[in-house]
């Protein structure tokens, strides 16, 4: 067996020819030609085929045969006019040597009767095989309505021996001899037959031209729906988190205010000097003195104050997180031809060595996706030419491993709104001691500050850098998080309770904001927490801290340079902060809903734009 059997309708190449080898044969032929009614011929070639392995009716041989005429004599007559045409017929040679031995056949007879003795068939039955043959005369129906005439008796013949058949048969009744063809009424042309090839193919191409402007249209209106359910099902769970967030709000009760005692006495003096910890972000434009934590405190109750503060905290149930998101909408500003270039965001980027190359390129990427106008790196000069070759839309500055890097840096602090201190920054002890003179210089310019990354390590080894500043947030992950509170209290962490020990851990830095991030972002001033449960995804590649800390560079100029009226007297680090971590969180779901396990941070980037869309402009 050379194939497996089949009994499809569609012929292989190889079976096409094995049946062109033995119809092609000399006997096989001369008994075609002399006999009207030849089923007995192709039951023959049949049994043949079925010996090589094809399993093949003596009706499919013969409609095949037939076909296979049909395309050689249209090739050989389009040859006349084009030289070419007949390579238009695959199993033209092999049809040309069988045929060219032949007596002539008009083509009216291919068109009107069965070719050189073929077995007739009725007119309807014809006409349907016809109207079912494909452009390559492949016939596309299981069961064919064809006619077949059996002789009155049987007749046991081979096609290896003419001779026997003869002499075994020559007392049997001679057949009525068909009328001639000029005798014969001349039968309708068949549908589609006088088609030519290029019309065909013309045809052919138009309706698979249609057939895939279909598909679109209707892969088009699967994702619009997709689309549509989606902001439904978004909107349903906002529905049911606002009512959640209703109903908590109704069953919470005001605490009961506690007896006038000295102690009591003691905070409610401190309690008039919180404001002045926030008056500085209602005068965004100008710098502010800043308040020492100490200052707060009184000397005979310490640590009072803070168990205070938290107490009067409160975590913003679902209801108000979507009021901070209108906070967030109100601080962006709009897009308008009036602007010039660098009014809606210059920021820079402290960070990049030789080892980290991606971070500060992921930061600085990041704040231009979101709506920065310029992005400036402040790397050293081996990452500055690997920086470059990442993006041409940054401006790269070799400068931060330089003798005078402080100063050449300075020099630039006055075109800058915010500095992200931190990606790919290293550990060594020179980026380190630049990075803490350009934390100070940028302090004194009352510039937003966002420390991430390398630059916790060095907040970590010196806090005061940053202590205090209310223009400063740290962006700490569980890790960084952990050694910054035994930093400032020299004792483990109580990580049973992160919402409180990063409220701690704020008042300890002098109200500085902070965004500790984990399943869910929590973020403090110290007076206030906020807790970030926009959906995201289980995948955690690296970069996406960077992502996070390039956005809220632009989010914090853009929140402290709007009016109190946009953020409702809000603290500006806070919705800066919340603004930031939801659209990353939002880009991480996005991503992660593309590529699934095989998201990166460079997925992430790419849904920048449509995340900030649907958040912030919907």
């Amino acid at each position: 067996m050379l194939v497996n059997a089949t009994r499809g309708f569609l012929w292989s190449d190889m079976e096409t020819r094995a049946l062109l080898n033995i119809w092609g044969e000399h006997d096989v032929q001369t008994a075609l030609d002399g006999n009207f009614r030849n089923s007995h011929v192709y039951r023959d070639v049949s049994n043949r085929l079925c010996e090589l392995g094809f399993d093949r009716t003596p009706d499919q041989c013969r409609i095949r045969v037939k076909s296979l005429k049909r395309q050689y004599f249209q090739a050989k007559e389009g040859s006349k006019k084009n030289g070419q045409y007949h390579k238009m017929c695959k199993f033209y040679d092999e049809m040309e040597r069988i045929l060219s031995n032949r007596p002539l056949v008009e083509r009216q007879d291919i068109d009107g009767v069965a070719v050189g003795g073929d077995e007739t068939m009725d007119e309807d039955a014809e006409s349907t095989e016809l109207l079912q043959m494909d452009g390559s005369g492949e016939c596309s129906f299981m069961e064919h309505p064809v006619k077949t005439e059996y002789p009155s008796c049987p007749i046991p013949v081979t096609v290896g021996g003419m001779s026997s058949f003869t002499a075994k048969h020559s007392n049997l009744p001679k057949a009525t001899t068909p009328p001639s063809s000029a005798s014969r009424p001349k039968r309708c042309k068949k549908r589609f037959a006088n088609m030519s090839l290029e019309k065909l193919m013309e045809k052919f191409l138009e309706q698979s031209m249609e057939a895939e402007e279909n598909f679109y249209r209707l892969e088009e209106q699967r994702l619009h729906a997709e689309d549509k359910r989606r902001e439904e099902e978004h909107s349903r769970e906002l529905q049911m988190l606002q009512m959640l967030g209703q109903v908590f709000a109704g069953l919470s009760t005001p605490s009961p205010v506690p007896p006038a005692t000295p102690q009591a006495s003691c905070i409610t003096q401190t309690i008039p000097t919180v404001p002045l910890a926030r008056s500085s972000f209602g005068n965004r434009n100008h710098p502010s003195a800043l308040t020492e934590f100490a200052s707060h405190s009184h000397p005979d109750c310490p640590g009072l104050l803070m168990e205070e503060v938290i107490e009067r905290s409160f975590s913003l149930d679902n209801a108000t997180m979507d009021n901070v998101v209108s906070l967030v909408k109100n601080m962006i500003p709009p897009l308008t031809s009036k602007k010039h270039k660098g009014q809606d965001g210059r920021i820079g980027i402290i960070g990049g060595c030789q080892e980290y190359t991606g971070a500060p390129y992921f930061a600085a990427i990041s704040a231009l996706k979101v709506g920065a106008d310029l992005s400036h790196v402040f790397c050293t000069k081996e990452a500055a030419p690997v920086i470059k070759s990442y993006s041409p839309e940054l401006i790269v500055h070799p400068v931060l491993d330089s003798p005078n890097a402080v100063e050449e840096i300075e020099k630039w602090l006055p075109r800058l709104h915010s500095l992200v201190v931190g990606p790919g920054l290293g550990r060594e002890d020179m980026l380190l001691k630049n990075a803490k003179e350009i934390i100070e210089r940028s302090k004194l310019r009352s510039i937003p500050i966002i420390i991430d990354a390398d630059g916790l390590w060095l907040v970590a080894k010196d806090p005061s850098v940053v202590q205090g500043y209310q223009r400063g947030i740290l962006t700490p992950n569980f890790m960084e998080f952990t050694r910054l509170y035994e930093a400032m209290y020299h004792e483990p962490l109580d990580s049973t309770d992160h919402k409180r020990s990063a409220q701690q851990l704020s008042i300890a830095m002098g109200n500085l904001t902070m965004v500790l991030k984990g399943e869910e972002d929590i973020i403090t001033d110290g007076k206030k927490v906020l807790t970030c449960n926009q959906k995201g995804s289980g995948r955690r590649c690296g970069g996406q801290g960077d992502l996070l800390s390039g956005s809220l560079g632009i989010f914090a100029h853009w929140a402290f340079s709007s009016s109190i009226d946009a953020t409702k007297g809000m603290n500006p680090s806070l919705v800066a902060a919340f603004g930031a971590t939801s659209l990353t969180r939002q880009c991480n779901r996005q991503a992660f809903h593309k590529h699934g396990r095989s998201t990166t941070t460079s997925d992430m980037i790419q849904e920048i734009s449509s995340a900030f869309k649907k958040l912030f402009e919907s």
